[in-house]
């Protein structure tokens, strides 16, 4: 499977370090952990941190070919703080590179494409994603829905979701994004998983992430559902959890494995991951499943 991730690259600016990130090459670095084929569509500045993000994804295995390197803006930035509980919350700086992706320069023909829905704020970049999805037939859409205001509109996000063939919300976001939607599910996110999957027709597979209490996926033509608890672990951080959650799907849900086992190894993976600061710890895949 060759997969195309679509998006930002930023780093995370803490008030003592930085940190690589964007849930795009987050989720990019975690499949090629599992042995992935992935590429990722974006674009950093012409300066340190952009030098330093290739470098970053040489060293993840992920594939730069389309990553372009744009002189007169500056590589994405995301000022994050962490409260007690370790939720982060993020300010993100406009007008940066990630915010002029240019999807003309794609020659390979992918199996699967991601994106989510922060980098769609630029109507440089909706224009280039809807281009893109015209142009090329992919079997699978991974979208991950990331509510970060004031970063999204209705528009956005019925776009995202109308092109989404696997679909991933979580929790937190369920009410803006059912508004957005015109979906009154009553706060019951099995309902409001029914709902979608017969407003939307293309969708697949819908992924709720509950936080702390675990994870729900849906599979809309079976309407079979599956819910694993979270894994009972110490919490460093939270940053990157869902993406990796999402690429651990993924990896399994492409290889024809049960609903149920794809969550349950996504959610031993996520487990892991915020058992730990950084958003893309070293791990062995096979260590962490148990399928």
């Amino acid at each position: 499977m060759k997969i195309l991730a679509f998006g930002e690259i930023l780093w995370d600016v803490y008030p003592d370090k930085q940190y690589i990130g964007g849930a795009p090459l987050n989720f990019a670095a975690h499949l090629s952990k599992h042995n992935e084929e992935v590429y990722i569509l974006s674009a950093v500045g012409e300066d340190v941190l952009g030098e330093k993000a290739l470098k970053q994804l040489n060293k993840w295995n992920i594939k730069a070919d389309y990553v372009s390197v744009i002189k007169d803006k500056q590589t994405g930035k995301c000022l994050v703080t962490l409260n007690a509980e370790q939720v982060p919350s993020y300010n993100l700086l406009s007008d940066v590179a990630y915010d002029y992706i240019n999807s003309e320069t794609i020659k390979d023909g992918f199996d699967v494409l991601y994106f989510g829905t922060l980098a769609l704020r630029s109507e440089y970049n909706l224009k280039s994603l809807k281009g893109l999805i015209e142009i090329e037939k992919f079997r699978e859409v991974f979208v991950d829905v990331n509510i970060r205001p004031p970063f999204y509109t209705a528009e956005t996000l019925k776009f995202a979701v109308e092109k989404a063939t696997i679909l991933k919300i979580s929790l937190e976001e369920l009410p803006i994004v059912a508004d957005l939607l015109e979906i009154n599910a009553y706060g019951d996110y099995r309902n409001f998983a029914k709902i979608l999957k017969n407003k939307f027709t293309d969708l697949n597979c819908i992924i709720i992430t509950l936080g702390a209490d675990g994870a729900y996926a849906f599979e809309c033509e079976t309407e079979k559902e599956s819910f694993c608890e979270c894994a009972k672990v110490e919490v460093k951080s939270t940053v990157g959890a869902g993406d990796s959650f999402s690429a651990a799907f993924l990896h399994k849900y492409l290889s024809g494995v049960d609903l149920a086992l794809c969550t349950e190894y996504a959610s031993a993976v996520a487990g892991f991951v915020v058992s730990n600061f950084d958003a893309v710890p070293e791990y062995i895949p096979s260590e962490l499943n148990k399928n």
